[in-house]
């Protein structure tokens, strides 16, 4: 899909979002909550049976409804396999809804804290329950959604930064240098990469721990991607304390599925295909009214140097051994 940066939720009052509820025969009170999200624009909405459900609206043009319904198949199956995540709302067997342009759907609201993944016995918990979400997404491979790529994103993410000149004049050599030998380290490292259907962003944001379990929200970058991509982000701190992690981590994993242990070489060239891509996104959605807002440090001096210094970083970081199973 190609990329929208002008202001396209300028049109999406809170008159607009309470109509369109009413137009899939829900009936709002008037309640109305933004929850924080960036690249959709999600509200917690009161209804006038004193229950709450959670709507989100969609980018314009950032995905297509295939790749939309794909994603909401493939949530609706993992609650089939009963797990532990949050299903878009089916009314009358549909899932994805328009009004006046804008396509939404609809969720049930889900109370929980983030999960604490100190604590041993939860990070098992959750570690299972991504095994058993790997085993599901295993079946099959989305036709529609893309997958995680080098070149989608960071060859992609260079390009539009040096292109648009997004790099102040002072680092673009050194920007320029460092992501050309990042490029050709990862690009070493990617092959044999396995593809089955990931959550594709499980970072902690993204759970909800309730009853002691962990409940996955958010499926809106699923991608076909190595099972690692939802584990690495589990991981923090020091390297003896990140290989203590992965330890525990894929000591429970493999109770309900393979781990394919040559994929960790991939895990620092995934945390830098990361941070490329997030610089490359805040600079794609720079004209909409809320980055400014929400990432005011975003295109400054400091921040461009220091985006530098962690891609130096993980220039030293892809030269080491990588974390063993």
């Amino acid at each position: 899909m190609s990329e929208v940066s002008d202001t396209p939720y300028a049109g999406l009052s809170p008159e607009v979002i309470l109509s369109a509820l009413e137009s899939v025969g829900l009936h709002p009170t008037g309640g109305l909550v933004a929850l924080n999200s960036y690249e959709n624009r999600v509200y917690q909405v009161e209804l006038d049976d004193e229950s709450f459900v959670v709507t989100k609206f969609y980018r314009p043009e950032r995905w297509s409804d295939a790749q939309i319904l794909e994603e909401h198949a493939f949530v609706l199956e993992l609650e089939h396999h009963e797990l532990p995540c949050v299903a878009p709302v089916q009314l009358d067997s549909a899932t994805l809804f328009d009004y006046q342009g804008f396509r939404f759907s609809i969720y049930p609201r889900l109370g929980g804290r983030t999960p604490n993944i100190e604590i041993e016995e939860d990070l098992k918990v959750l570690s299972r329950t991504l095994a058993r979400i790997h085993a599901v997404g295993s079946l099959r491979t989305f036709e529609h959604r893309v997958d995680l790529h080098y070149e989608r994103m960071a060859v992609d993410s260079r390009s539009f930064l040096i292109e648009g000149r997004w790099i102040p004049t002072e680092l673009e050599e050194a920007y320029t240098s460092i992501t050309e030998h990042l490029l050709s380290d990862i690009q070493a490292l990617w092959h044999d990469v396995p593809r089955i259907r990931t959550h594709g962003d499980c970072h902690l944001g993204n759970l909800l721990w309730r009853d002691e379990t962990p409940n996955f929200v958010d499926f809106d970058d699923c991608v076909n991607g190595p099972p690692i991509q939802d584990l690495w982000m589990l991981l923090s701190g020091e390297r003896e304390e990140r290989q203590a992690q992965l330890n525990t981590i894929l000591e429970a994993y493999e109770s309900f599925y393979s781990f394919d242990y040559t994929s960790l070489r991939l895990i620092e060239a995934l945390r830098t295909l990361r941070i490329m891509h997030h610089a490359a996104w805040l600079a794609r959605r720079w004209d909409d009214p809320a980055f400014p807002i929400a990432f005011p440090w975003f295109n400054t001096g400091r921040y461009w140097a220091d985006h530098v210094l962690d891609l130096r970083e993980q220039q030293a970081a892809l030269q080491e051994p990588p974390l063993t199973g």
